[in-house]
């Protein structure tokens, strides 16, 4: 088992995958030699060559179309965006077409397209390449999305996201690039729509994905000094979603604290708390309540940054407002 950070993990599953199945290629900016914005495919390039490896023009629009072309005549292309932000020049594509193409054809024609693009705020990038558009991409039928919060979960799920024939949008936050952690050295696979349970306890439910897992871990190391136990749910993937973990842990644990770097107001947090008033109503001893970024575009300076972004002391007030 070796020790990898998250974009190595990343192309160290990419690298497996791509000697196992030849229809595998690789499409995006600056990769061919550079590795990519975040180093994620570095070393594919001279592994595999300039015809699977593949630098493009800068146009989100062209890639994605270029990668639906390639998926519906039997390929099974990533494209790798850079910046979550920059997938907005190619909505079109990706909301009404990628999205469609199996369900215009009765399943005839499928999309087996992965999207991979680095989402998330981090230290100085501005309002345009920091932001987390994950609940809005989730609410699409006809797209997968995963966040993964740890290098295996990275290799894991990407693993799965190759060997199935659905759209992925995979999306990795950018402060998780240079983070650590085992990876297994057998070939592992992680079925999309299965939570991990990172922490066990009996008095709160903290539901979190991508980098918020490890802020919830942390606050539940805190909490747990002041005798609160917490139950840690990390999503890992929120379409499809594993809905029967987090109503069975809310039901045995009766209070739930839902967590993303996204707004609060209008993001993914607002479906789970639905769903979990939905199906635990009469299990819950107080309100579902939701921690997420304020609703304003992030901010380049540091200082107000961190007014606006949900850090560990924001999950540890929540789940005290409750417990």
């Amino acid at each position: 088992m070796a020790e990898l950070s998250f974009g190595r993990a990343f192309a160290k599953g990419l690298s497996e995958e791509m000697a196992r199945d030849p229809n595998i290629v690789v499409l995006g900016t600056d990769i061919l030699m550079r590795g990519g914005h975040f180093g994620q495919v570095a070393g594919l390039g001279e592994q595999f060559g300039p015809t699977r490896v593949i630098d493009t023009p800068i146009s989100e629009a062209g890639l994605v179309s270029l990668g639906m072309g390639a998926a519906l005549l039997g390929l099974r292309p990533i494209v790798d965006l850079n910046f979550q932000d920059f997938m907005l020049g190619a909505m079109d594509e990706l909301i009404n077409q990628v999205a469609k193409w199996s369900y215009m054809s009765d399943g005839r024609l499928r999309v087996p397209l992965v999207i991979r693009a680095s989402d998330g705020a981090a230290h100085g990038a501005g309002p345009q390449h920091s932001q987390s558009l994950e609940g809005w991409i989730a609410s699409t039928p006809g797209l997968r999305v995963v966040v993964p919060s740890t290098p295996a979960d990275v290799t894991g799920l990407l693993k799965t996201v190759l060997r199935q024939d659905d759209p992925v949008l995979f999306f990795m936050h950018k402060m998780l690039s240079a983070i650590k952690g085992e990876v297994p050295d057998e070939d592992v696979v992680i079925p999309l729509g299965q939570a991990a349970v990172r922490r066990a306890g009996d008095d709160v439910t903290i539901i979190a994905y991508g980098i918020m897992t490890s802020y919830a871990l942390q606050a539940a190391d805190s909490l747990a000094i002041e005798g609160i136990s917490a139950d840690v749910i990390d999503l890992r993937t929120l379409s499809p979603l594993d809905v029967q973990t987090v109503v069975t842990s809310v039901k045995r644990t009766s209070r739930a604290v839902v967590v993303h770097q996204a707004p609060t107001f209008g993001g993914f947090g607002g479906e789970l708390t639905s769903i979990i008033q939905e199906q635990a109503f009469d299990y819950l001893d107080a309100p579902v309540v939701r921690v997420g970024a304020r609703h304003t575009p992030v901010p380049v300076a540091s200082i107000l940054q961190e007014a606006v972004i949900p850090n560990v002391s924001d999950i540890v007030q929540a789940v005290k407002s409750i417990c």
